[in-house]
């Protein structure tokens, strides 16, 4: 039976936040690898991506690089955007086949969305939820199974450490020509400055 997880996102860029999560799930559920997948467009950040997709998906693979069980994954990168977490879990699903057990990794705050998400009840049909604390969320499982029966069932929560990092932060810090070395790893460091991403 195997075990895998799925950590979608933006990734504007990816940072040490993004794999503490991915390492914890893995830790914590026993995942054999994690497939990190970018996404082409999030149908809640249309418009808000500042890296190009090609540039998003090279600092993933930087950033997963040296850890063989994070795997990158362009399979929105080649959908006609927006990006749907449904097509993303089917596209596995039927690659993987029915002896997977998939979870979808997601934020705390990410989690109090989803029964607004697109075909939010196949999502976890098709996968387990693992919930992962994120600094100053903690989701209503109770409420959110009221909005999406079953939710509270496909769930397992993941704790563990909770770094205050985010991408926005991240851009702006570039912006205004602050640092931001030791919040993403420094091949991810060296290709934003490389490609003068982010700055103004």
């Amino acid at each position: 039976m195997q075990r895998i997880g799925i950590l979608g996102g933006t990734f504007d860029p990816i940072h040490y936040g993004h794999l503490v999560i991915a390492e914890e799930a893995r830790w914590t559920l026993g995942l054999a690898q994690i497939y990190v997948v970018p996404a082409a467009q999030q149908p809640f950040k249309q418009g808000q991506q500042r890296a190009n997709p090609a540039q998003r998906m090279e600092m993933v693979e930087r950033a997963c690089a040296g850890n063989s069980a994070l795997v990158p994954s362009d399979v929105e990168l080649r959908r006609t955007p927006p990006s749907y977490t449904i097509d993303t879990l089917q596209d596995f699903r039927n690659r993987l086949g029915d002896s997977a057990t998939i979870w979808f990794i997601v934020g705390g705050d990410a989690l109090e969305s989803l029964p607004h998400w697109h075909a939010a009840a196949e999502i976890i049909s098709l996968a387990r939820l693992a919930a992962v604390g994120r600094p100053g969320s903690a989701p209503d499982l109770t409420w959110l199974d009221a909005a999406l029966p079953g939710l509270a069932n496909s769930t397992d929560r993941v704790t563990g450490p909770q770094l205050d990092i985010s991408s926005t932060a991240l851009r702006r810090r570039v912006a205004a020509g602050q640092p931001i070395r030791y919040q993403v790893p420094e091949a991810v460091l060296t290709y934003i400055v490389e490609q003068r991403l982010y700055q103004t």
